[in-house]
């Protein structure tokens, strides 16, 4: 088994390090990076999030046995967008933290994020602000285990956000940090290895529980 993690709009690979630090787990990790966003580098074969979902695809068709989709924020949106074409064995189980995963986040009380995040990356490539596709009707056919990271003072990913996800997949547990934002898997890092270990390590979840609220 692989865990494939993947950043937010920052785009680095190593956003997710300090999870990974703590995940006393031997199996085999792949960080990505997004080409273009944040301060990595462009690509000129990236385009856009299709091409990001591409990658992610082209990774999990490389490996034998099924993965671990681990997601921040833009990077579940991703994740989502693969479960969703990708073949339905390739994918054990996914995390995603503080993530749209394609649901519409204004209706939920999201902060949008696209100002100040073009004041910290003017140079990131301009089609990270374009909007994404409402994955709504679509994600109730994601089938995988599903772990829900939020944080109760996340005003870009508001708890709202995970909820609803909740509601439309059909094997989730959400689970809410108290004073986590945004960053959590940075703030919150041993929790949130210590909740991603229990998730993968765990058997079927079951639906629509949060012990955590």
């Amino acid at each position: 088994m692989t865990i494939f993690f993947l950043p937010g709009a920052g785009g680095s690979a190593s956003f997710w390090d300090a999870v990974s630090q703590r995940l006393d787990l031997d199996e085999q990790r792949h960080f990505f990076a997004w080409p273009g966003l944040g301060n990595e580098p462009p690509d000129p074969s990236v385009r856009g999030i299709d091409d990001l979902v591409r990658l992610v695809l082209e990774a999990l068709e490389s490996t034998a046995e099924p993965s671990v989709l681990v997601a921040q924020s833009m990077g579940g949106y991703v994740a989502m967008r693969a479960a969703l074409a990708s073949s339905a064995h390739r994918i054990r189980r996914i995390v995603l933290a503080v993530t749209s995963a394609g649901v519409p986040m204004g209706e939920l009380g999201a902060r949008d994020w696209r100002e100040s995040y073009r004041a910290s990356f003017p140079q990131a490539a301009e089609w990270i602000a374009d909007p994404p596709q409402d994955l709504s009707a679509s994600l109730p056919g994601v089938k995988v285990p599903c772990l829900l990271l939020w944080g109760d003072a996340d005003p870009i990913s508001p708890v709202a956000v995970g909820e609803r996800l909740l509601g439309l997949l059909p094997d989730a547990r959400l689970h809410v940090l108290a004073d986590a934002d945004h960053d959590l898997a940075i703030t919150h890092a041993a929790e949130v290895a210590a909740l991603i270990r229990a998730h993968l390590e765990a058997g079927p979840l079951i639906p629509k529980t949060n012990p955590s609220r």
